[in-house]
Order: structure tokens, then C-alpha cells, then sequence
């Protein structure tokens, strides 16, 4: 009995009318200097509920847009990119996915912390019905958003891009086409000059959206304390410090999802063979309402599943399945909220076995100077017969694996505390993830004939930093962080002899004869003043996107022609003459941060550790929108985490905000905030302090 009060006592909810009334003096939100919040409260439900209204405060519209596109809707408001997001929600069924697992999937501790935050949305949504964008989206439900995780973690694992090879770029977005990667390394002791452990948190997201990072601290008397980077819509930190230990994840390219060729019946319409018979395919509609202009337009999509997934009839008249685990296991939400809440290495690892969050790599480092680097890949138990990286047969059960097959995490890649001193990932093989002597060979792992092959810029620049060091400190640690060199030779498994660009001979081309000298002479680094860093961004860009539009993203080393390698240099001279009259463009006048009216000179390309994806912006100039993003540095001693972060525009996305682009000018300049755990310092540096709801 005296349990059951206690549960009453903490929680102190009132049931009126069927929706819950929760006590918000009880959760305090902190705003610091940064305007970042930090979010107390006895139990972590009512922490969830703060997160939930204080992630509203600054960027309701990013909620609001991953809601709608869960329930088809955003084309409503974004038009054509909408469409895609509605189609792609639809397509590969997250709905339908919460809607059948989100009763059994999770704890009842963390079903609460879910309801609790789905009322903080609910909550602002009632106090702020001017923000919102299309009626009838509130009240939310734990079902959307766990139809929001199941989006997000398909996009973050590249399933996309599986779609777009079956469409031959038949999504037309620069967004989803642009590639994306993230970097996370650590060190511990026997790497380091004072015997810290280091850990460098850089996820490459999206600066702006549903899938960009907003930062947050996460403080429960029920020992939930953590401080770091989670998307809108998220309800627990996803990778972050708390007073033990912290993690950073970078995506693995690991063979996880496949495609199927079905065999279609040469004259039944929509019926296909498979394992002796003719099955029928299951047609579905996606009835989409598109913003044009002042109208909108009413659009059917139709798309059809197989017993092996979603499947989409291609321009060459095949249907294809694709096959991927993203979208069939929810737990990922839960698994979050254990890793937030893990105390030591051996509770973050039992947080690890749940396997929900499948495909994002982990780097970790703690305070009793363990680091560890796992290929978290979902790996089905496949027959080996069959080419698992190619176009597979869709007509037999022999290459339908099933759900309940992957890999166990104790088979999959994993380094821990390696004599070599540090663990890395930059979305390269993980058969080069440590010093050389340290990494695992293929034939240890089970799995090894999955795993992605082949490296890139980064993860060879990283290693070679690291191993210059016998010990570094942590200056050192954040000068590597910020390198943004190419290393020579230069390779990247998209481009892997882009050397060969760096050695035209100026007398055969000599209508680019100034652009081949000029990269010739460039000493590689990818800083705002450099002229070369400018042809060399507008190179990679103008060529990866031809590419992958024309062929789709690349799954084996490709080697680029001369009849690839010179047209595009025509294209960028053409571009900087027509733009800027001149070939010498210093890459900051070339490229921007932008945010609002404000414009700063941003450094980073392509590939560089210290990597930034830019988009067209105007006049000829373009504007970042993907690569470095938020990130964190750490140092850990016995005592816990000494925490610097930044962001690439501020802690607010409402216009008007004074921290909506206070962030802005450090971040270009390569500076770091200081952040803390301890309230004691955070009160000192308050800004304003309040409840959910006060004004």
C-alpha cells in the first residue's frame, strides 16, 4: 500500500475528462546564457513533459512538420517537398508500424515518459493555437511519434537511397540525394598527456528541420542527468554526456537493406511468383493534398507490398521489393532513454542489447577511461549463396530473411579499449576503426562479408592524425577535431582516383588551363580563404550530384573518367566567370552560413573532417545545409565530464529570438561554449527560470 501512494504522491496527476493534468510547478526549466534549457523534475516523466514544451518554445514548426508528414500531410504546407516526405512516411509504413507495436514494444516506465511528453506538445499546442500550422494536427499521440522515430531512423540508415536507385532519381530532391556522413572519435589514457579520456561528438545533420540537432540537459531526482543533442520531436537525449559516460553515433554503411527483383506473371496484372505460386500483389494508395501556390492539389501515389516489403514498379517496367530493418522493431525510443540513463560501461552495453536502434554506429568513452567503437549494423541471417549487395531474386523464401534473425551484438564489429589508444568512425569500413595493429581482421567477424568496404577522405586523414601522436592533449584532440585538409594521395570511395584531378595536364585542356594550375597549386586545406578549397567544393558538388542523380548512390569504389572529370571543370570555371568574373573566389565569399539576413563566411568541404555540404543559395553562392553541426567535446577524469558544445546557429529557430543566431559567429570561427551538469553553476548562469506555461 505505502508503495502505491508513493507512486501517487510522486507523480501527483489529476484525471479530468480523460486527460491528464500535470503539476508544473514541479518542473523547472533553466535557461542558461545560451538559452539553452536545462529541464529539472522528480521524475523523468515530468522531465519528458519539459523537454516536450521547451522544444516547442523554440522550434514548434520542426515538431509540427515530422507530425505531419507520419500522417501524410505536409505536403499541405511545403508542396512538392512535402509530397515526398508524405510518400515516404507512407511507403515504408511507419504508421502502420506504430500503430502495432507502440501498445507492447515498451516498459511502462517508459510508455509514461512517452504519454508525458506527447501532453507537453498537446499542452503548448492548446496555449499557443496561433503556432500552429494546419488544424486537426493536435491532439498528437504516442503512436505519431513513434511513427516519427521510425521515419527518422530510415532516413538516417540511407533506405532512401535504396528507393531512389529502384526510381533511377525519380525523387526529385537535392536534399534527400545530398550525401551525408558524421564522425566520432575517442581516446583514453594511454593516448593522452593527462590521462583523460576524450570523446568528440560531430554528427553531419541537416542544420535546419525535423532532423536537425537541438540541444538540451535532462535532470530527473530519479537519476536521469544528461546533457546533449536530441532531433524536434525526440523525447530523451540520442547521443550526449551524462556524469558517467557519453557517446557519439555516426551511420553505418553496412549491407542492412535489400532489394528484390520481383517475376511478374506475363499476363495477370499485379501478380507475382514466388515459391511456386502466383501471389497477388497488395496495391496501396497514398492520397496526398499538395500546395501549389494558392492551391491545392489533390495527388494519388500508388505503391504495392510483397512478402518481402514495400515495392514500387521502376521506369524499366520491373517491380522491386526493398527490404530493410528500420522500419521493424520500435524499441530504438526505449533503448535511448536506458543508454541516457546507464551508470557505467556494463548498463550502457545492456542498454546496447536491446537492438533497437539499428544501424547507427556508437563511439564511446567514460570516466574510467574505457572507450569503445561498435558497428551497431543490423545484419539478418542471410544465405550466404547469395550476392546480398546486388539486385536479388524476388521468387523464393531462400532470400527472405526474417525479422527475428539479426546478428547478435556480441557478433557484431566491436573494439574496446584497443592498446592503440583510440576508436574512430567516420562512415568508413569499420575494418579501419583504431591504429593499425589494433583493428580486427575480417575473418574474426562473423558478419564481415556485410560490412562496407571502403574509406574515405576522413576517416584516412583522422587515422593518420592520430598516429602522429605518441600522446596528445586536449588542444591537440580539438585541432584534429577541426582539420580540414585532404590528405595526398586524395581518395574517397565516390571518387576514389580523384588524385587524378590534381594532375591534367594545363597544355591538353587549355580552355581550363587556370583551373587545373590553380588546384595544382592549392595546398589542399579546405580553410575560407583558400581559392582552390572554392573549385574543389564546386567540383565535388556539381559531380556527386550528377552522379548520383544519373546513377544512384554508390555502392562500390567509383572511378571517375576524364571524360567525367573535365566536363565538370568546364562547368565550374563557366560558373565562377559568370558569377564572380573571376577563377580566384575565396571559398568564405563562395560559401555561407545563413540564417535569417545574416551571412557568415563558412570554411569546409566536401569530406574534410571538418566537413560542410552546401545547397545553391544565389547570386552563384551557395549556403551550408548539412555537415558539421552540433557538436561536443569532452573530457573525462574520475570526477566526471568536462563538456564544450556548439551549435551552428543558436538554441532558438524562432525568428526574433536573441538566441536564434547567437551561436553563429563562434561556430564559423571554430569556437566551443563551455556547458556543465552541475545546477549549482547553470543557476549563476541563468538567464530566466520558469515552469511550463509561465510567462
Amino acid at each position: 500500500m505505502k508503495s502505491i501512494i508513493s507512486i501517487f504522491l510522486t507523480l501527483i496527476i489529476l484525471q479530468v475528462s480523460g486527460k491528464t493534468v500535470i503539476n508544473r510547478e514541479r518542473i523547472e526549466i533553466i535557461r542558461d546564457q545560451w538559452g539553452v534549457p536545462h529541464i529539472y523534475a522528480p521524475t523523468d516523466e515530468e522531465v519528458a513533459y519539459g523537454l516536450a514544451w521547451a522544444t516547442a518554445e523554440d522550434d514548434f514548426k520542426s515538431i509540427q512538420e515530422n507530425y505531419l508528414a507520419v500522417r501524410g500531410e505536409l505536403a499541405s504546407i511545403k508542396g512538392k517537398d512535402g509530397a515526398i516526405m508524405d510518400f515516404l512516411a507512407a511507403f515504408v509504413g511507419a504508421s502502420e508500424v506504430a500503430k502495432a507495436q507502440t501498445d507492447t514494444a515498451f516498459s511502462p516506465k517508459f510508455r509514461r515518459v512517452l504519454d508525458f511528453y506527447c501532453q507537453g506538445i498537446n499542452d503548448f499546442a492548446e496555449a499557443h493555437p496561433e503556432l500552429i500550422m494546419k488544424k486537426n494536427i493536435f491532439p498528437v499521440k504516442v503512436e505519431d511519434m513513434v511513427a516519427g522515430y521510425v521515419l527518422g531512423l530510415t532516413l538516417m540508415t540511407n533506405v532512401h537511397f535504396g528507393i531512389i536507385r529502384i526510381l533511377e532519381g525519380g525523387l526529385p530532391s537535392k536534399d534527400l540525394l545530398a550525401p551525408k556522413g558524421s564522425n566520432a572519435f575517442a581516446v583514453n589514457h594511454c593516448k593522452t598527456k593527462d590521462g583523460k579520456a576524450y570523446l568528440a561528438v560531430n554528427s553531419h545533420q541537416p542544420l535546419e528541420g525535423p532532423f536537425s540537432w537541438y540541444e538540451a540537459h535532462l535532470h530527473s531526482d530519479e537519476g536521469w542527468n544528461i546533457l546533449g543533442g536530441t532531433f524536434p520531436g525526440g523525447a530523451t537525449i540520442f547521443h550526449g554526456v551524462n556524469e558517467n559516460l557519453g557517446w557519439a553515433h555516426t551511420v553505418s554503411f553496412a549491407d542492412m537493406d535489400d532489394i528484390y527483383q520481383l517475376r511478374m506473371h506475363p499476363k495477370e496484372k499485379l501478380r507475382y511468383y514466388y515459391n511456386g505460386k502466383w501471389v497477388r500483389l497488395k496495391e496501396k494508395e497514398v492520397r496526398l493534398k499538395v500546395k501549389v501556390g494558392f492551391l491545392t492539389i489533390p495527388v494519388k501515389k500508388t505503391f504495392y507490398e510483397s512478402v518481402y516489403g514495400p515495392t514500387l514498379k521502376a521506369p524499366d517496367g520491373h517491380y522491386y521489393s526493398i527490404r530493410f530493418p528500420a522500419n521493424m522493431d520500435i524499441r530504438a525510443a526505449e533503448q535511448w532513454y536506458r543508454m541516457n540513463k546507464a551508470r557505467n560501461y556494463d548498463e550502457f552495453y545492456e542498454a546496447l542489447k536491446i537492438q533497437g536502434i539499428k544501424g547507427l554506429n556508437i563511439i564511446y568513452a567514460d570516466k574510467e577511461n574505457n572507450i569503445m567503437y561498435l558497428d551497431n549494423a543490423a545484419l539478418p541471417e542471410r544465405d550466404p549463396s547469395y550476392d546480398w549487395w546486388g539486385v536479388l531474386p524476388g521468387d523464393t523464401s531462400a532470400t527472405l530473411w526474417q525479422s527475428n534473425s539479426f546478428a547478435r551484438i556480441d557478433d557484431l564489429l566491436k573494439i574496446k579499449n584497443p592498446d592503440c589508444g583510440f576508436v574512430f568512425n567516420t562512415n568508413n569500413t569499420p575494418f579501419l576503426s583504431t591504429g593499425k595493429d589494433c583493428n580486427q581482421r575480417n575473418a574474426d567477424i562473423p558478419t564481415s562479408k556485410y560490412y562496407f568496404r571502403f574509406n574515405n577522405n576522413r576517416s584516412l586523414r583522422l587515422e593518420e592524425l592520430l598516429n602522429q601522436y605518441d600522446q596528445l592533449s586536449f588542444e591537440d584532440f580539438k585541432t584534429i577535431k577541426y582539420d580540414q585538409k585532404y590528405r595526398a594521395p586524395m581518395y574517397t570511395y565516390s571518387m576514389a582516383n580523384i588524385e587524378d584531378v590534381f594532375h591534367l595536364d594545363p597544355e591538353k585542356h587549355r580552355d581550363i588551363a587556370d583551373i587545373i594550375t590553380e588546384l595544382q597549386q592549392w595546398d589542399r586545406n579546405a580553410s575560407e580563404n583558400s581559392t582552390g578549397a572554392t573549385i574543389a567544393a564546386l567540383f565535388s558538388h556539381i559531380l556527386i550530384y550528377d552522379y548520383v542523380k544519373k546513377n544512384g548512390v554508390p555502392l562500390e569504389e567509383v572511378y571517375l573518367k576524364e571524360t567525367d572529370i573535365v566536363p565538370t571543370l568546364r562547368k565550374v570555371k563557366k560558373h565562377l566567370m559568370k558569377h564572380f568574373k573571376t577563377i580566384k573566389v575565396p571559398l568564405g565569399d563562395f560559401q555561407k552560413l545563413v540564417r535569417g539576413n545574416r551571412e557568415l563566411p563558412v570554411s569546409g568541404i566536401m569530406d574534410v573532417i571538418a566537413t560542410m555540404s552546401v545547397t545553391p543559395y544565389k547570386n552563384g553562392r551557395y549556403k551550408a545545409d548539412s555537415g558539421e553541426s552540433y557538436i561536443m567535446l569532452v573530457q573525462f577524469d574520475e570526477n566526471g565530464p568536462e563538456i564544450e558544445t556548439i551549435s551552428p546557429y543558436g538554441a532558438s529557430n524562432v525568428p526574433g529570438n536573441k538566441h536564434y543566431d547567437d551561436q553563429m559567429e563562434m561556430f564559423t570561427r571554430k569556437q566551443l561554449k563551455p556547458m556543465t551538469l552541475d545546477k549549482s553553476t547553470i543557476e549563476q548562469q541563468a538567464e530566466r527560470r520558469y515552469h511550463p506555461g509561465q510567462l
